[in-house]
């Protein structure tokens, strides 16, 4: 794959994403065209997006060609937990220098590429171009190309130079990248009716978990989890998949858009958060799938579970009842968080709209009501202004806002790809009620509400 404007212009304009699209879906939208502004804190760039997208493939070697402080910042990010392999999680560079910048760095990495596959023989490596190396004109198709003839192994350019644009347009990158090397390399050795793809889950915390168990009650075979706890091998069987399931993000939609082009798959946009929307999720698979009896084992299934989650919740919804929250994150957690408060009697009474689609701000007005709040924009000040404006408990948002909760006195639960705890699915919602039962009631909130020794003398 080349990373020309052309392509970059076609993944900023993908016809299936919202975003490119005003409320008529007559030209672009505005935010497709914003641009950074003097003093304004930016958010991750393409290669950011490009590596949070394909490192949850467990059995990968993820190796980035750069200087080394690329890696650094990269590393660890995203807390995509592996059923197995763990080699995603080890960090590899090329470390380039003055030396490499001046006289080039293809040899390095060739080196780098050889040394990966004999210490670690990995399922495939994948090779991150960064800003430096776009610059100074490595040809990493080429030097892929070769070491692969080496190796035998496949090994995947991903052209990612941060400077070419946003996260987003990242994780688009990512998801091209996956389609011309990747999906449809190899065939999978049996299929079902009944095989799924998941698409933009990337099993944070091991959320994935909470809901593969329930897939295989139902006799549904995940063949390929793009990307969290995936397999290499797995990816590449997924153009035999009869539906691709995307979860909670926009990011991979031009996966999903391209392989119903190319393989005749749909494709539906589900939620894993909240009863709601998971019930919703189960039947939606169903019903997309076509089987009678497979809806019908859904609903008994549903019913099962919803037993014994009322059961588990009974304590949680006495203390959480009436507890008032604002929500900062972004995308379609935007709504489906709202769905699982909801879910537990919580109140939440402004959100954050930065990246939903119009069909998810929809969602978010009928969630809200007429007095809810909907952040277009968020910073530290709007923030702190809007929890005192509400009275709000509790603030959940991304680990980087826990101190302007700090600020506000009020308690934090992170929701963000940095968590530690797994919310999706029947159990995840307990988990989410254990957390913020914790976080609410946790004695430190008296003694910081105090005042301090100084301002009562």
């Amino acid at each position: 794959m080349k990373l020309t404007q052309g392509k970059i212009n076609e993944l900023l304009s993908e016809s299936a994403c919202e975003h490119n699209h005003k409320k008529d879906h007559q030209g672009k939208h505005k935010s497709c065209k914003q641009q950074a502004q003097p003093g304004a804190a930016q958010g991750g760039c393409a290669f950011d997006g490009a590596m949070i997208a394909l490192v949850p493939i467990s059995d990968a070697a993820h190796l980035v060609h750069g200087p080394i402080a690329c890696a650094g910042n990269s590393w660890g990010s995203r807390g995509s937990l592996s059923s197995g392999p763990t080699i995603h999680k080890m960090g590899f560079t090329t470390d380039l220098n003055e030396n490499d910048v001046i006289f080039g760095g293809e040899k390095r990495l060739y080196k780098a590429i050889l040394e990966i596959h004999q210490r670690y023989q990995p399922a495939a490596i994948f090779v991150y171009s960064t800003c430096v190396t776009a610059l100074i004109g490595d040809d990493l198709n080429a030097v892929c190309q070769k070491a692969a003839e080496k190796t035998e192994t496949p090994v995947i350019p991903v052209h990612s130079p941060g400077f070419v644009g946003s996260k987003n347009l990242g994780n688009r990158l990512g998801g091209e990248a996956l389609l011309e090397y990747v999906v449809g390399t190899r065939e999978p050795e049996v299929t079902t009716p009944y095989d799924i793809n998941l698409i933009g889950e990337y099993n944070i915390a091991g959320e994935l978990w909470n809901v593969l168990p329930l897939f295989e009650q139902l006799g549904i075979r995940v063949l390929a989890q793009i990307t969290g706890d995936g397999r290499y091998h797995d990816i590449a069987c997924a153009h035999r998949a009869k539906l691709n399931v995307m979860i909670c993000s926009k990011a991979l939609i031009n996966m999903a858009r391209k392989m119903e082009e190319r393989y005749g798959i749909p494709y539906i946009e589900e939620s894993f958060y909240g009863v709601e929307d998971m019930n919703h999720c189960l039947r939606t698979i169903a019903k997309t799938i076509g089987d009678r009896d497979l809806q019908q084992r859904i609903e008994q299934l549903i019913a099962t579970e919803m037993d014994q989650l009322n059961q588990a919740l009974v304590p949680y919804r006495q203390r959480l009842k009436g507890k008032r929250i604002v929500l900062y994150t972004g995308g379609v957690k935007s709504w489906s968080i709202i769905s699982a408060a909801k879910d537990l009697g919580m109140e939440v009474c402004a959100t954050s709209t930065k990246k939903s689609t119009e069909e998810d701000k929809a969602r978010i007005r009928s969630f809200l009501g007429k007095d809810g709040i909907m952040m277009e924009k968020g910073n530290a000040q709007e923030l702190l202004r809007v929890i005192d404006q509400t009275k709000a408990d509790m603030l959940i948002a991304g680990g980087r806002n826990q101190y302007t909760a700090l600020k506000a006195r009020i308690p934090f639960l992170d929701i963000n790809q940095e968590r530690h705890h797994p919310y999706a699915g029947y159990q995840g919602l307990i988990e989410m009620a254990r957390e913020l039962d914790e976080a609410l009631y946790s004695p430190v909130w008296q003694q910081v509400r105090q005042p301090a020794p100084w301002e009562v003398s």
